[in-house]
Formats: C-alpha cells, structure tokens, sequence
C-alpha cells in the first residue's frame, strides 16, 4: 500500500521501521520542525525525522497541519496515513485526504485512558493491564473504532519506560497486520463503548513531587509512572533527588511520613501517610540513577525526613 506516516518521538519509529519493512511504500513523512536540545542547544531533528532521512524518505516538518502540509499530503496520492505520536492537530480536512483515512497507534486499551498520558496514567492508577489500540481517526480526542487492540499486563517492576518500549514494539506489530484488513474492504472496524472512558490528562511538573503523606501503593505507583518524565522527586536535605524505582511495603511505623527508618539488603525503607515504602533506585542532582542500597547509609541517614 502506498502511504503516509506522521509521528515524532521515539516511539513512533518502530511504527515507520516496521511499514517499510514490510514493504509499504512510504511515500511523506510528516513530523515536528527541528528542536533546539542538548547542551549546545542546537537544532536537532525528531527521532522520526532523523530515522527516515536515514532510510531515504520524503519528510515535511510543517510548524502546523494548515493548507500547505495538507497539499503536500495530496501530492503524496496515498492510500492511507498512519500516525504515531504525531503532535500536532490534524483538521478533518487532512483526515479526508487519503482514500481509506487515518490510522493512529494508541497507547491504552480504549475507551480507556483516551488523552495525552496513557502510559503513565495506567501505571498510576494501579491498572492490571495496558495495551495498544489501532484506531480509526476522526474529529474527537481518540473516539474513532477500533480496527485492532492487543494486551500487555503491567508488573509492578514496571516503569512508564519498560511500558513505552513494549508498546512501541506492539503497536509497529498491530499496525502492520491492521493495513491488509483496511485494504480488502471485507472488515469493519468496532465502535468503542461508551461505557468506560477515563481520560490521560496531560502530565504537569507539578505532580511529580512525591507527598509522602499519601499511602505506599499510590506512592510507588506513581514513581514508577513518572518515570522518566517527568520524574518523581522529593528534597533530602537540601538535594532535590529524583525516585526512580520503589516498591511499597505493609511495614507499620509510627514515625512522621517521609521519615528513613531503616537501610535494608534491597534499598531504603521510608515511612508514609499509611505504611512503609522501599525506595530502590533514585537520581542526585548532576548524577546517574544509582541502585538507592548503594548509596543508603552515605545520601539517606536513619530518621532523617524527605520532603
């Protein structure tokens, strides 16, 4: 099938590898312009953009999805886009272009978690599984059907990390068996129920800073989920660290939340609003992520408060 691809960060480029090689001719890419990163601040394309200039294909950065982008997806003449992470708001005018539509990999199992952070939302809520969704697109916040969905359980070694890279894998997968079904006409794809739809608000920097007055579980969670971004954090002393990994415990204590009760084999046991939590993996400023156990009786002094 000749088509088009629209996606940015890291994980839409499974999606762009696994089209091409399984022999779509890839005919526009579509991603975000260049963005200053780095120390330097130098411009510097988006994994999407740097992977299909790797391969030799077309690619437009437009600043916005306007008139210009949606003639340049015209000339394309596709069959079908395919969007991965895209970024930028794409007009029913540009959803219309191509002869079957648009596809988008979504990362929850809708009408679960529709909205900007599935991943990390499903990790803090506690939920058993996650998955990813192959959806028709249309004007609503990822309302279309469903061509495709597919399962992956969520441990509680689990980061937003470790979840984003399977995801990314599954989606590339899902995607390349949704295309052949959308072609032959002979299915169709399922309306999702209205019963059941949360949303993935946006992540705000805000959150992140760890209150340790909230119980173990929620604690945890939400470290593993906000790992990397935007990276759940506390102050000892006067370090702002960041929480990496952390388990929860059913340890009572009597002691104020935020305290360091004890260094164990594992990590660092601090007590909380309900309970006790073993912090396993954690940030210095300037610093690499560094297994908490390691660093116990050195960073984390027994009764010393986080805050």
């Amino acid at each position: 099938m000749r088509i088009a691809f629209a996606g940015t960060p890291d994980f839409s480029v499974p999606a762009l590898e696994a089209l091409v090689q399984a022999g779509h001719t890839v005919a526009a890419v579509f991603t975000q312009p260049d963005r200053p990163a780095g120390r330097g601040r130098r411009l510097q394309a988006s994994p999407v953009g740097r992977r299909a200039q790797d391969i030799g294909l077309p690619v437009h950065k437009p600043q916005r999805f306007d008139a210009e982008a949606q003639a340049r997806l015209a000339e394309a003449d596709v069959a079908l886009m395919v969007v991965v992470a895209y970024g930028l708001i794409l007009p029913q005018a540009a959803l219309d272009i191509p002869r079957y539509g648009c596809l988008n990999i979504h990362a929850s199992l809708l009408p679960r978690w529709r909205g900007a952070a599935p991943i990390q939302r499903a990790i803090e809520a506690g939920d058993a599984e996650t998955g990813v969704c192959i959806m028709q697109m249309e004007a609503g916040l990822d309302t279309g059907p469903i061509w495709r969905r597919a399962a992956t359980p969520i441990s509680e070694s689990d980061t937003a990390a470790t979840v984003h890279d399977r995801l990314a894998e599954l989606g590339a997968r899902e995607v390349v068996a949704a295309l052949p079904q959308v072609a032959e006409g002979r299915y169709q794809p399922e309306a999702q129920p209205e019963a059941g739809v949360t949303y993935a608000r946006k992540l705000d920097k805000a959150e992140a800073r760890i209150d340790w007055r909230d119980d173990a579980a929620t604690i945890a969670r939400r470290i593993r989920a906000f790992n990397p971004v935007p990276g759940a954090w506390s102050c000892c002393g006067d370090a702002r660290v960041r929480m990496l990994d952390a388990r929860a415990l059913a340890t009572l204590s009597g002691e104020a939340p935020g305290t360091v009760l004890e260094h164990d084999a594992e990590g660092v046991v601090i007590a909380t609003g309900d309970a006790a939590l073993r912090l396993l993996c954690v940030q210095w400023p300037g610093g690499r992520p560094q297994e908490a156990r390691v660093v116990a009786a050195e960073r984390f002094p027994i009764g010393q408060v986080l805050t």
